[in-house]
């Protein structure tokens, strides 16, 4: 994975001052073009994700690049967080018959349970330009290849609790990680003034990942299962893009 980065990175890099070049105009011509684009996407979980969690929020960040032909090449990131945890058996080892968990200090503990993970893709797409103000703009589809993550955060801040600490919450955190696919659908508008630029869709994330962790202490064995995690939701966002203007003027002589 770090190697399609670096490589991602030193096309984007090449290909930048191009687009900072450009002297079509975006009214009225497909032009190179680089963009920043951040976003945000509500998701429901699928497959045997839908076993662990359930709906999180995905913040992201998106380095893409689009050429004169609309097509685009892009390096995207994201965080996904969310507070519904539906595996929550993997603690009933530490708790009493009531239910609880006695923290060191021989009191009941308050321990809460949340979704963390993050993803990391390389996408080529292509823009459609059916729809919107300028060629630059239009229908949008992606589709990439990355690599997701994600895992059980257990906190509980006040209250010691030894057998929730160090390494002995590894044997909790359910981590797990592996290839994943990614796809977008949605529309990208660029505005021939600068002033508004969005882009909205529908997109889709699998996930072929496994635990990574050497032993459950509450199954007492190791996981090696093959899972398929699946997100979809609709994301949403900003951008920022980076062009230079064509000359307003014309001069003959």
């Amino acid at each position: 994975m770090r190697v399609f980065i670096s490589l991602l990175i030193l096309a984007l890099t090449g290909l930048l001052p191009k687009a900072s070049n450009a002297q079509a105009s975006i009214t009225d011509s497909t032009i190179n073009m680089f963009l920043f684009q951040a976003g945000y996407a509500g998701q429901l979980p699928a497959g045997d994700l839908s076993d662990r969690f359930g709906f999180n929020s995905n913040v992201g960040v998106n380095f893409l690049l689009k050429d004169k032909n609309n097509f685009t090449y892009s390096l995207e990131g994201s965080f996904l967080f969310g507070s519904q945890v539906e595996e929550e058996n993997m603690l009933d080892n530490l708790k009493t018959e009531r239910g609880a968990i006695i923290n060191a200090n021989g009191g009941y503990a308050t321990v809460l349970l949340f979704e963390r993970g993050f993803t990391l893709s390389l996408n080529f797409g292509k823009v459609i330009n059916k729809i919107g103000p300028n060629p630059n703009s239009g229908i949008l589809l992606k589709g990439g290849l990355g690599y997701m993550q994600h895992k059980i955060r257990i906190e509980h801040k006040n209250d010691p609790i030894p057998q929730l600490e160090g390494d002995y919450l590894k044997g909790y955190d359910r981590l797990s990680s592996g290839l994943m696919l990614k796809q977008f659908i949605g529309y990208q508008h660029l505005s021939n003034s600068r002033l508004a630029n969005f882009f909205v869709g529908f997109e889709f994330m699998e996930g072929f990942t496994k635990s990574r962790r050497s032993f459950n202490f509450d199954t007492m064995s190791k996981d090696d299962s093959q899972r398929l995690d699946i997100l979809m939701g609709i994301r949403a966002g900003w951008i920022l893009p980076i062009y230079k203007r064509a000359p307003s003027d014309f001069y003959v002589y």
